[in-house]
């Protein structure tokens, strides 16, 4: 297996003044499992596709190893990809599917059985080698895809929303059997998905990207714990966290009838107003007193947990809409008013001008 570098990469498509892809330096360990993410247009898919050798490079380096690849065409990358509609050949059987790249590389027929009946194996796709690709189902289609790239022992895989085309309970099922067959293979993994939540169980680590400039890229729990700024705060996490503009006062930030302590040091020189995120999770709820008054609209109930939607108008004057995430068995009825007050430790302080974090 090897390593992948991305050294100050940009792309940019013809008629573009803007790159979709913009100075992008990621370091990818050796057996590491990277996984891209972001909106729609953020520019991951692209990236993915600079290291297959798909899309031009014009600016930087991509390193696979010790090889800058940059200008190499894909097939001498050593890389295999499993795209979002897994590209089978319908005429052809789940082991002639699998092997097909193998046969055109000129390997010899017992070589590719072989590699074909232990991949099979792998994933459990014994009972259907013979079968066309119209007789599988989404999850066992791509699992075939899958077995196509991993018959020909590439350096590096790379994945392109493959779980996009399967029903909500197939997704869960199939991004564990890759996150567990990955780690058992050791292969070095770049993963491009839309999905936060898939990104956040599959990843060892995460990179997070917006407008073709990358955001943060740290580990799931580091991401979560401590965001960069405030795009990675809200988009990260689901719920989302719940961020409000609140002025700063002697001793801390105001929040609804209650100042909210912080260190003196941190709030100097960022202006009269900051950021602030809290969790659903990280909010104290009291039926009265002194907090932030919230309105509940919907209650979500979950079984050992439940969601309150609501709405204040204390924040800058604004109507803004908050989550919490409160006991299942005892949550406060539509149409209440409650009073909120974030946990000590689990603030996150962005500076509402440039959003970034704040200490």
């Amino acid at each position: 297996m090897a390593t992948v570098k991305f050294d100050n990469a940009s792309r940019t498509y013809p008629g573009n003044d803007t790159p979709s892809v913009d100075r992008l330096t990621i370091d990818i360990a050796d057996g590491e499992f990277l996984v891209l993410v972001g909106p729609s247009g953020c520019g991951k898919s692209t990236a993915l596709r600079m290291l297959a050798g798909l899309e031009e490079v014009n600016v930087g380096d991509i390193w696979i190893g010790d090889r800058n690849v940059t200008d190499m065409s894909p097939k001498d990358r050593d890389v295999a990809m499993v795209f979002q509609n897994y590209a089978l050949y319908p005429h052809m059987s789940v082991a002639d599917n699998m092997g097909f790249a193998l046969k055109i590389a000129g390997i010899n027929k017992a070589e590719i059985a072989k590699r074909v009946a232990d991949a099979a194996k792998i994933l459990d796709l014994q009972d259907y080698l013979e079968r066309k690709p119209k007789a599988l189902s989404g999850g066992q289609r791509q699992r075939v895809a899958m077995g196509r790239a991993i018959v020909r022992n590439p350096q590096v895989f790379l994945m392109d929303e493959p779980l996009s085309n399967l029903d909500a309970k197939l997704r869960v099922q199939t991004r564990t059997q890759i996150a567990s067959l990955q780690r058992r293979l050791g292969v070095t993994m770049v993963y491009v998905t839309h999905d936060q939540i898939e990104a956040m169980t599959m990843g060892d680590r995460v990179a997070v990207l917006k407008d073709g400039l990358l955001q943060q890229c740290d580990t799931p729990r580091r991401m979560y714990d401590h965001p960069d700024n405030v795009f990675v705060a809200g988009f990260i996490g689901s719920p989302a966290m719940n961020l409000f503009d609140v002025p700063v006062v002697d001793g801390g930030v105001k929040f609804g009838s209650i100042v909210h302590p912080i260190e003196r040091s941190l709030l100097t020189g960022v202006g009269k107003e900051v950021t602030l995120g809290v969790r659903p999770e990280d909010l104290v709820i009291k039926m009265e007193g002194d907090g932030l008054p919230v309105t509940v609209e919907v209650v979500e109930e979950l079984g050992a947990d439940a969601y309150i939607y609501g709405s204040t108008t204390e924040t800058a004057g604004k109507i803004k809409p908050i989550i919490v995430r409160v006991d299942g068995r005892t949550p406060p009825a539509k149409g209440t008013v409650v009073h909120l007050s974030p946990k000590g430790d689990h603030v996150h302080l962005f500076n509402n001008e440039t959003g970034l974090r704040i200490g």
